[in-house]
This record gives structure tokens, sequence and C-alpha cells, in this order.
């Protein structure tokens, strides 16, 4: 090679490669919305086997943070929003918070948890919530971020305020007209003016399978990065996947509010595998070979083509059966990459190339029983009893395209007997139902409908007994009425 010619490239290398798209990372969400949850251990070793080296947390759960100790994962450590009002309105509790859960934890030997960063809330600015946590969310950034002035951790970790993905919109649908909602663009000025001070990025949630769940110029191939997709023009920019519609309509929300050199962090993007029509595996596989691929075409996207995301994080690591439902669907307690018990539904790429994952090691379960119904007793009143236990319990398998839609009764309302009887650790009385519940061990599983069996562990919820509801979601209700109320 001409020595000139080695110069030129040695000049021009460090620079290619600084306008290179720069994912650095694709982590994980790992939530504790679950009856029976892995032990923490466990999902530590699940992490670290499948080459997960970010994960992001709702809480500061001690049982995670002591999990985590000295394996080398980076941690975004949570503060849920109930905390917000009170994290705004006094310095003394923002210092407590720090000491209590982050201080404690860093060890210089290396044997403590690295923590990155601290997110205040769980998307305060989501539409739902109305004004119940956003007013309180910068206050409360700016006293935790004060506290770990004074903690000596400032250096070491960044506070950054997650935002959900309707905190921005484009009425047209157009991401060259994008903004943030009108009733919370003042605060949310004052949040990127935080961010901005301290060089934190903006975490946000971009959801593909909502875009297409709840508007219908979103199609299924479109969400899921399909070349047969039909592309979006806009301003003679063409989009070819609901990603890239997403992220730009928040790049220009970003710039329209005077931040167009903000970096972004996507805190959570991913597909459910069940509880709703086109929720399952073989998609969630589809939409994540084609997002990751995406990231490594280092194409960025049409207003960002050299700025992608500085690190993604899949929701979720595991299903969660005690996820809410309310305002949104019966999906949402199954955006896992691993079942509850730690088993892969799809292959995924962290980094290792697209391939199987390891599954948990070691599970222990409650004993292989189940509860089903008695078919030797009048069954008159059993969908009554089977709705009753769908309250208390998990039924969202049952919800229209899920995978145990298509049970026909009473299958079905075995299924909502072995849900509640699971979730009540398998006592006898939580099988009784009046006399039509019977216990079996003779796995009554249909094709891709699983009757589970849950996990053994002591931090499983205490059995209580069919009482009053205390609220009542009313698209659970809608959709157990229409499959357990049968007239015969």
């Amino acid at each position: 090679m001409p020595s000139n010619l080695y110069q030129i490239l040695t000049l021009l290398l460090p620079i290619l490669i600084s306008h290179a798209p720069r994912v650095q990372s694709i982590g994980v969400n790992w939530g504790s919305a679950a009856s029976h949850p892995l032990p923490p251990p466990k999902a530590v070793e699940l992490l670290k086997s499948n080459n997960i080296t970010n994960v992001k947390l709702f809480d500061a759960n001690p049982l995670f943070l002591e999990s985590l100790s000295g394996s080398n994962i980076e941690v975004t450590v949570g503060i849920p929003n109930s905390m917000l009002k009170g994290l705004n309105s006094s310095r003394k509790t923002a210092e407590s918070w720090v000491h209590n859960n982050l201080a404690r934890y860093f060890d210089e030997g290396g044997r403590g948890v690295r923590i990155e960063y601290v997110a205040v809330g769980d998307e305060p600015f989501l539409q739902s919530y109305g004004d119940q946590f956003y007013p309180f969310a910068v206050g409360a950034a700016i006293n935790i971020q004060t506290a770990l002035i004074k903690a000596n951790l400032a250096n070491k970790v960044t506070v950054v305020v997650p935002c959900s993905f309707d905190a921005f919109l484009s009425e047209s649908g157009h991401p060259s007209k994008g903004h943030f909602r009108s009733n919370i663009n003042k605060t949310m000025i004052e949040l990127l003016t935080f961010l901005n001070k301290h060089r934190s990025p903006f975490f946000v949630t971009i959801s593909p399978f909502l875009s297409y769940y709840q508007n219908k110029n979103i199609s299924l191939d479109f969400a899921l990065f399909k070349e047969t997709a039909h592309p979006h023009n806009d301003t003679h920019k063409m989009y070819k996947n609901s990603f890239d519609l997403s992220y730009d309509t928040l790049v220009t929300a970003l710039s329209t509010a005077g931040f167009n050199q903000m970096d972004i962090v996507v805190g959570k993007i991913g597909w459910p595998t069940d509880g709703a029509t086109n929720a399952t595996s073989y998609n969630a596989e589809v939409f994540m070979k084609g997002l990751t691929e995406h990231l490594k075409g280092k194409s960025g996207t049409p207003l960002r083509p050299r700025d992608l995301a500085r690190e993604i994080y899949i929701f979720a690591l595991l299903d969660e059966d005690e996820r809410s439902m309310a305002g949104s669907g019966n999906f949402e307690r199954h955006w896992g990459v691993f079942t509850f018990d730690g088993q892969a539904k799809y292959r995924i790429d962290f980094g290792q190339g697209l391939r199987k994952l390891v599954n948990a090691q070691n599970v222990e379960y409650l004993s292989p029983k189940w509860c089903v119904v008695n078919n030797n007793h009048d069954l008159s009143n059993a969908s009554a009893s089977a709705l009753e236990a769908c309250l208390a319990a998990d039924c969202s398998a049952l919800s229209p395209g899920g995978s145990c839609f298509n049970l026909s009764w009473p299958r079905n309302v075995s299924y909502a007997f072995n849900s509640y009887y699971q979730q009540n650790n398998q006592t006898a009385e939580s099988c009784d139902f009046g006399g039509l519940g019977l216990i079996t061990t003779v796995n009554p599983s249909v094709g891709k409908c699983r009757f589970f069996v849950e996990l053994k562990t002591s931090f499983s919820l205490p059995a209580h007994g069919l009482g009053p509801v205390q609220v009542i979601f009313p698209l659970v209700l809608c959709i157990l009425l229409c499959l357990l109320s049968v007239a015969w």
C-alpha cells in the first residue's frame, strides 16, 4: 500500500467510526410483578449465560441488587412513580433513598453493583395517568441529582426519567410533524433542560406492537420490519418500518423543543407472545430479528442516519402474571423473552448472533398436579366460578388470539380453575369451587395451551380466599364473560 494512501486511511478511519451509528448494547428490563418470581440468583444466571450485559430494574429491590453484585452487569435502578411526590418535596428523602438504595451497593473492590443509571419514575408522563405523577418528576430528579453529588456518586450514576410512547405524537402520522403532548410540554421542556445540563440521555419507550395494535394505519408487516411492508412517505423521506417512524417523530419533537442533539436511549421495546391476536412467539422472533439487523445495518433513521439510540432495552426478561392490564390489553403479562420460569420462547441476538437462548437451569416447581373441572358434578355454575377465579388469577391466555382461546367449554373453565390453584400454592381449598374442582396428576395441557405449574419460591404471595373483587378491568371482564358464560 502506498504510504500516502495509508496515511489518508489512518486519518479517515477514526472519522468514519465516529460517524457510524453507535448502539452500544442491547439490554433487558427485569420486573418483579409476578406472584411466583424466578429466584433472583437464577435470573442473574439467566442474564449471564445469555450474554446480557445491561439490565433495567423498575425499583431498588434489594434481592435483585444483591444478586447482581459482582456480576459485572450494568444496572439501571428504578424509582417507582408512587415515590415521586415525596422525593420532589424533600431533599432529605432523596438523600435517604440514595444512601439506602445506591451508595451501599458500590464497592471499589469489584464486588459491588455496576449502577449506571437511576431512572426517576416509570413512564410518569403516560397519558392514562393524567397529572398523577409527571408534575413531580423533574423536582424528584433534581433532588436525586443533588443527593448523588452529596454522596460523591454523580460522576458514576446518571439520572434519567423514562418517558412513555404516548408522550410525543404526530396527528398526521408524519414524523416531520412530531411534538410533545401539549399538556406536558412545559414540564417536558424543564426535564430536557435538566437532562441537557447533566448530559443525560432521553429514555423513551418505543412500541411498534402498540402502534400496530392501536393504529389501523400501521400494518403488521410494517411493525415487523418486513420488506413486503408498504413504506410511509414524509416530505421525500421514506419510512420502511414502524420503529423508524416513531423514533423520528421523537427526534422532531426534541428538535422542536430546542434539543435536537439530545441522545436517545430506548428504555423499553418488545413484542408480546400471548393475550392478543398476532401476539405470538413467531412474530416476536421476526420482530427482534428485524430490530437487531436494523441496528447492525448502520443505516440509522431518515432523520438520524448516523446516530442511533445509544442503548436499547428489550421489554422484558420474563413474563409477569401480576402486571396491570388496565388501559392496555391482556398481552401485558406476556412481554417476556423467557416464560415466567425462565424458558426461552424464541431466538434473539444479544451480541452473539441469532441463536437459541440458554434456559434457566435447575428450576424448582410445585408438585406436578393441576386443578380441573370435576365432570361428575352439575356444572351449571362452573362459568361463574371460573370468572371469579380469573378476577383473582391470570387467565390472559384465554383472550381472543391467545394461546388458550380455542379451548372449548369446560376446558376453558379448567384453565381458570388451575390458574387460581397455582397462584395459591396448590392448597386444597383453592381447588374447591363449591365441589366443582378436582385435583389431578394428569397434565391437561392441549397443543400450545399450557396449563402451568407454578414455581416453588419463598417470594410467592400468600393464599387468599375468593372474596369480593375490589377492582374489575372492563376488558378482562368482557373477554371472560364471552368465553365462560355458556348456555347449556
